[in-house]
């Protein structure tokens, strides 16, 4: 596992493909060996310039009045990560994701503001550089059909971001659905592990959500997900959690499936592409996304190609 590796912001001309690795585990982590640590240490920190602070009201306020349907939900915010090495004997290598907790609202505010830049704080520690920003933690999946073809979506042209770019299926996981409305300050040490351990099990079951809603196939069709990285798209510092899933349908089933998705209307068709395929499509991906291919190729070199 490493730490912060590629970056590609000078070798693509298109400024929202540009990526960087914040972390890679080439050799895929299982649920067992991810762990998090839900804090509000993680939270955003407010920006010491008052009037860029307001800016975030500003604009939530201008976007709510043009589309009354925002809805303001609870988002994981992502604060950065621990590797723990194997040592040998029977100790496997694992990681502790830091999550804090912030809303729609402020990463509409901050993330996607037209002043996102000034929100950043100059540092290699991306913890620090991104402390102002909402920066909440999408996720999403490679997911590889019975027939060995890699699944991907081009999104719809009603979409705020990115409109008709190509993407992996995902999302973000969600706080309520392990009851986390807030920081619980009084809570025990047994209780903060217990919330931990369910925040955890959320990343892992919300990216098969994610799927099943997207792509319209049934859950039991998938693997186990299993955890490949973060890659961070440069523009807007958008970060996003990548797992790989194997699906036991072909690809001509998931094709017939995917008329009926839940989700369908974010996106306007599926396809199902060889890796040759995939590489094109990777240069017209945004960032975060093309971090995923990144890291699916990783792990492809990591297993020697047996996928």
């Amino acid at each position: 596992m490493t730490t912060a590796g590629m970056n590609e912001s000078t070798m693509v001309k298109d400024p929202g493909a540009a990526f960087t690795l914040l972390l890679s585990c080439p050799d895929g982590l299982p649920r067992s060996r991810v762990y998090v640590d839900f804090s509000i240490s993680y939270d955003r920190i407010p920006h010491p310039d008052a009037k860029l602070e307001e800016s975030i009201n500003e604009i939530w306020t201008l976007q709510t009045e043009k589309n009354r349907s925002l809805y303001n939900g609870k988002k994981f915010r992502y604060g950065g990560h621990t590797l723990h090495h194997a040592d040998g004997g029977d100790n496997k290598s694992s990681v502790c994701l830091h999550l804090g907790l912030t809303d729609y609202r402020t990463f509409v505010g901050t993330n996607l503001s037209p002043l996102w830049e000034n929100f950043l704080v100059p540092s290699k520690d991306d913890s620090i550089y991104c402390q102002h920003s909402a920066s909440p933690l999408g996720n999403g999946a490679i997911v590889k059909t019975a027939d060995k073809r890699v699944l991907v979506l081009q999104r719809s042209l009603n979409v705020g971001e990115f409109p008709g770019y190509f993407v992996f299926p995902g999302g973000h996981s969600e706080p309520e659905e392990v009851g986390v409305l807030c920081h619980q300050m009084n809570k025990i040490s047994k209780e903060h592990e217990a919330l931990n351990d369910k925040i955890s099990q959320e990343m892992f079951e919300g990216i098969v959500r994610e799927v099943v809603e997207e792509i319209g196939v049934p859950a039991e069709s998938l693997s186990d997900p299993i955890f490949i990285g973060i890659s961070r798209r440069n523009l807007n510092v958008r970060p996003t959690a990548f797992f790989f899933v194997n699906c036991s349908l072909k690809s001509d089933e998931i094709q017939q499936l995917y008329s009926r998705a839940q989700d369908g209307y974010e996106s306007t068709q599926l396809f199902d592409v060889s890796m040759e395929e995939l590489l094109k499509m990777s240069e017209r991906m945004p960032g975060c996304h093309r971090g995923g291919y990144a890291l699916y190729e990783l792990m492809i070199k990591a297993n020697h190609g047996d996928l």
